[in-house]
């Protein structure tokens, strides 16, 4: 996947991380990008230890389905982490 692709990948994922998540989130585009694509990261490394096979990301509703799970596990941190 290209640069942009990522970009795209992780922007979507951190709005549908967003919108499921529950609370106010004061982060902004570049938060949300970066929630993203951090969040497609741990998400990657959670489904290959869980699953014991490579991910490979791509547009497919797997990547997509544990990107997402892993920008809302971020998301959920920094929530708690705010609240302190």
């Amino acid at each position: 996947m290209s640069i942009f692709g990522w970009i795209l990948f992780g922007l979507l994922a951190g709005a549908v991380a967003r919108a499921v998540t529950p609370g106010r989130h004061s982060i902004g585009c570049i938060g949300t990008l970066a929630v993203g694509v951090i969040g497609a990261l741990l998400g990657g490394l959670l489904g290959e230890a869980v699953f014991e096979d490579q991910i490979h990301f791509g547009w497919d509703l797997k990547p997509f389905l544990l990107a997402v799970a892993g920008a809302v596990v971020l998301l959920l941190a920094l929530n708690a982490l705010e609240r302190r």
